[in-house]
């Protein structure tokens, strides 16, 4: 029986953790949790996200949140970043967004995302010269990376829709921190191509014709979704792109800190176990190779994959 305040254990998927890279060469990831990888090939780093602050559940449902600088400078020393690019939102939620303005700040790189995500940085004040707008296509080069930034679609049932049109300055009620557009990011590099699809869902064909070694799926919320869905989402993003290996993201639970290790969501509000049952299969058929990230942990996302 499931409780609902329970949560799946990892001891089952403990096959599946990623392995520490040895070393420092070629592309480089460290994942923090949710859809939040730090990409680098030790002349230019690229961002996604880089939620940190990760506020409690309370604190999200009945007050007000902003983001800890001080956790951001925290993360910024810990992964010694000293050339970092571009913060890439995914979209505007505040597990998204909400600390990507304090990276800019605090490293000169670029917000990239949105309108929303540049009116969140403007609230923070990023000045204009740091913030750059994409739309469906288009193409930004940081260093070695490009990235091709394609419309997708937020994972089924979005808390908060819409958009953000003003200045956004915390603290705000989480709900202020809303979608915009959300993206599937293509990073193509000399050593290989990454998709980051941080929300659970697909527009139908939009990957076709578009190539990735490894994908960076977002599985939040699939537990709760008929398998059917699951199915659907995996042939449309994984299969489409002819990916040789996925990393799970957006699976853990963001309302604790990154001070621990991650854990899954309760059962009240997603299920890993079903959502690894439904997914390994198909990985299996298709000759995937499925990977759990740790938090803080180097890792080399593109090796073994010839």
């Amino acid at each position: 029986m499931k409780v609902p305040i329970g949560r799946p254990s990892m001891r089952p998927y403990l096959p599946y953790q990623q392995r520490t890279a040895a070393q420092r060469e070629g592309l480089s990831a460290h994942f923090l949790g949710t859809s939040s990888v730090l990409l680098s090939d030790g002349q230019t780093s690229v961002l996604s996200d880089g939620f940190v602050t990760r506020p409690g559940m309370l604190r999200v449902g009945m007050g007000r949140i902003t983001p800890d600088r001080a956790l951001v400078r925290a993360a910024i020393e810990r992964l010694r970043v000293e050339n970092l690019a571009a913060v890439v939102c995914a979209h505007s939620h505040y597990d998204h967004a909400l600390d990507a303005p304090v990276w800019a700040l605090e490293t000169g790189a670029e917000l990239v995302g949105s309108e929303s995500t540049a009116n969140i940085g403007r609230g923070l004040g990023v000045p204009e010269s740091s913030l750059r707008v994409v739309g469906d296509g288009d193409t930004a080069t940081f260093g070695s990376f490009t990235l091709t930034f394609l419309d997708s679609v937020h994972s089924p049932g979005d808390h908060y829709p819409g958009t953000v049109d003003q200045p956004l300055v915390p603290p705000a009620r989480a709900g202020a921190w809303k979608t915009g557009t959300a993206y599937s990011v293509l990073v193509t590099h000399p050593q290989g191509r990454v998709l980051l699809q941080a929300s659970a869902n697909y527009r139908p064909g939009a990957l076709r014709g578009h190539h990735a070694d490894v994908i960076y799926l977002g599985v939040g919320m699939l537990g709760k979704l008929p398998a059917e869905f699951l199915h659907t989402y995996w042939d449309e993003v994984v299969a489409a792109t002819g990916a040789r290996r996925v990393i799970l993201v957006h699976w853990d639970d963001f309302f604790l800190g990154l001070d621990r290790p991650l854990r899954p969501m309760p059962y009240l509000l997603d299920d890993l176990g079903t959502t690894m049952n439904r997914l390994l299969p198909l990985a299996r058929r298709d000759g995937v190779d499925v990977v759990l990230p740790v938090s803080w942990q180097s890792s080399a996302p593109l090796t073994g994959l010839a």
